[in-house]
C-alpha cells in the first residue's frame, strides 16, 4: 500500500466528514500531532499523526507552488 504524502497548507479529504457537513480540511500544523482546520466552519482539530494518516482519504489540493521555468518571469523586464 502506497503511503500518502501531505504537507503544510494542503487541503485534504478525511474518511468521515465534519459535523458541519464539509469534507475539506486544511493542514495548519505538522509535527507529532497534526492540526487540521475545517474549510467551511474554520473549527480546528488536533490529531495524533498516526490517527490522521489512518483517517486521511486523499489530498484534494496541494499547497506546493508550481515550478517556474527559468527566465520566464524576467522577460518583460529585459525589454525596458
Amino acid at each position: 500500500m502506497e503511503r500518502k504524502t501531505f504537507d503544510l497548507g494542503d487541503v485534504v479529504m478525511m474518511k468521515k466528514q465534519h459535523p458541519c457537513g464539509a469534507n475539506e480540511m486544511e493542514i495548519i500544523r505538522m509535527g507529532m500531532d497534526i492540526r487540521i482546520k475545517c474549510v467551511k466552519c474554520k473549527h480546528s482539530i488536533l490529531l495524533p499523526r498516526a490517527k490522521f494518516e489512518k483517517s486521511l482519504k486523499k489530498v484534494l489540493r496541494s499547497a506546493a507552488p508550481e515550478a517556474v521555468e527559468p527566465g520566464a518571469d524576467n522577460t518583460a523586464e529585459q525589454g525596458s
